[in-house]
């Protein structure tokens, strides 16, 4: 009788066969994340006025733009699946650079729309952050196929990496708002954002990208 199905090794656990790695940049990605959309959220609040129609626009645009983004992250994870590391790379250094440009960007685009209507400023915030919030969304789909790929375990990579960048998440949201923003500022807060896209970008072009992790 053949044993070798008994006998074969278990599939790669993805934290100890060191994708942690991986588990660990998310959780910095998905900080990132929310410092911008708090920071964000305060600059349109200073270009277009608080009230409960900016919020919904601002939060209802932040939404659409990622989930639009992570059914282009699971399109172009299928196109090329042996890419996604580079993928994901590209992806924090694109939000990045956004990210260094949007205080510019957010007051000079309030500056010429502020005086239009309810409809206008809607189309014109939801213009300014879908490309951002598209990369943003499109990184889980990305890291999910690559996991799959090597550790064949769909519920662990799943829901290790959600995991990992929702408390991400979570923990940037609550520092920008109680201390950050406090003690440096809109402008530094988003840059530091920025940083830390640029940094996860460059540990997985240069530390991951080459390696099965």
């Amino acid at each position: 009788m053949d044993n070798s199905a008994a006998t074969a090794p278990p599939a790669a656990d993805p934290v100890a066969s060191g994708n942690g790695r991986l588990v660990v940049l998310f959780f910095i990605s998905g900080m990132a994340a929310l410092i911008y959309q708090v920071c964000w959220q305060r600059l349109l609040f200073e270009a277009f006025g608080v009230d409960m129609e900016s919020v919904t626009i601002i939060v209802s645009t932040f939404m659409l733009g990622l989930g639009l983004g992570a059914l282009l992250g699971g399109e172009l994870a299928d196109r090329l699946p042996h890419q996604t590391l580079t993928l994901f790379a590209g992806i924090e250094l694109s939000i990045a650079i956004f990210g260094v440009c949007s205080p510019w960007l957010i007051h000079a685009v309030g500056t010429v729309a502020v005086r239009n209507s309810l409809g206008v400023i809607a189309a014109v915030n939801f213009l300014l952050l879908l490309f951002p919030t598209m990369l943003m969304g499109a990184t889980l789909p990305i890291l999910v196929t690559h996991v799959v790929r090597y550790y064949k375990n769909i519920g662990v990579s799943i829901g290790l990496l959600y995991f990992a960048n929702t408390l991400g998440a979570a923990l940037g949201a609550a520092l920008t708002g109680m201390l950050v923003l406090y003690y440096f500022g809109l402008s530094t807060t988003i840059y530091f954002a920025a940083l830390l896209n640029v940094l996860v970008s460059a540990a997985v072009w240069f530390g991951l990208r080459d390696r099965r992790v």
